[in-house]
């Protein structure tokens, strides 16, 4: 196991997934359902996102190749798209990448029998939004081991158990997790992406322009 490689990568998609800080959304749209209903949205979300970020991991890499983009190309831009979300998490804001537009809203309230929130808001673009995409398919190109592989799997599998645990148990977690622990844990989060977000932009910079290097 690649520790190093490991670190990185649960440090940031820690950040961008944490399941405490989706937790308040979460007990938000399934606030007229009974404890049994919140947990089998939980099991539901939990295999909507497993499918989407094995699908991203790998696959991901061929998906960008097929448009012409490099690697290092999509690396800056994912960097760039983590430290804006970074810095709204730092000052408080609302995470637009990974929120619903007013028209989306407006759009899904006013649609008839549909009320399954798991995949949509909740799995995509909730939890896998752009920077998650963004996450995923840099350290899945990056990992070129077989321990960096093997790492790269643990971690993903850490996050996803404890994305299902924290929905599992919305209901008593979301009592015990006072708005200042919340507060806190946004801000400590941003600053840990924001900076691997600027190590992204800056590896990537050296790249594709090796004469600042």
């Amino acid at each position: 196991m690649d520790i190093s490689f490991a670190a990185k990568f649960l440090g940031a998609l820690f950040a961008i997934m944490n399941p405490f800080i989706n937790l308040p959304i979460f007990l938000a749209l399934t606030a007229d359902r009974t404890v049994a209903e919140q947990r089998a949205a939980a099991l539901q979300v939990l295999v909507y996102t497993t499918v989407m970020c094995a699908v991203i991991s790998l696959a991901g890499r061929e998906i960008i190749g097929f448009f012409g983009i490099s690697i290092d190309s999509f690396r800056v831009a994912g960097g760039v798209v983590l430290l804006g979300i970074a810095l709204s998490m730092l000052n408080g804001h609302q995470i637009t990448a990974h929120e619903r537009g007013a028209h989306e809203k407006t759009a899904e309230d006013e649609a008839d029998g549909d009320d399954n929130i798991s995949f949509y808001p909740m799995t995509f673009p909730m939890i896998v939004g752009p920077g998650t995409i963004a996450t995923l398919i840099i350290y899945a190109a990056q990992a070129d081991t077989v321990s960096q592989y093997v790492s790269f799997g643990l971690v993903l599998l850490v996050i996803l158990a404890a994305l299902f645990v924290v929905l599992y148990f919305a209901s008593a977690i979301g009592r015990l997790l006072s708005v200042k622990m919340r507060v806190i844990m946004t801000r400590l989060m941003g600053m840990i992406l924001a900076a691997i977000a600027v190590e992204m932009i800056v590896i990537g910079v050296k790249v594709l322009l090796p004469g600042l290097a």
